[in-house]
């Protein structure tokens, strides 16, 4: 009965670590999406400043061929 007792007790310290071992791991994924999301905001903010000033140079552009 010790034995199974024992046996018993190893694998739930096994299960603690691996619950530790995965928080950690879940902490870690949770900082990286919340620096990946913030990046791919300032990367859709900049792709959209390029987009206004490639129309309003293409907008330029034809007036300028208009007057011409």
């Amino acid at each position: 009965m010790s034995e199974d007792l024992q046996t018993l007790e190893q694998k739930i310290d096994r299960l603690i670590n691996i619950c530790a071992r995965l928080q950690k791991e879940n902490i870690s994924l949770r900082e990286r999406e919340s620096t990946l999301l913030k990046e791919r905001s300032k990367l859709l903010e900049k792709n959209e400043l390029a987009r206004n000033r490639v129309e309003h140079m293409i907008v330029r552009l034809k007036n300028l061929n208009n007057e011409g």
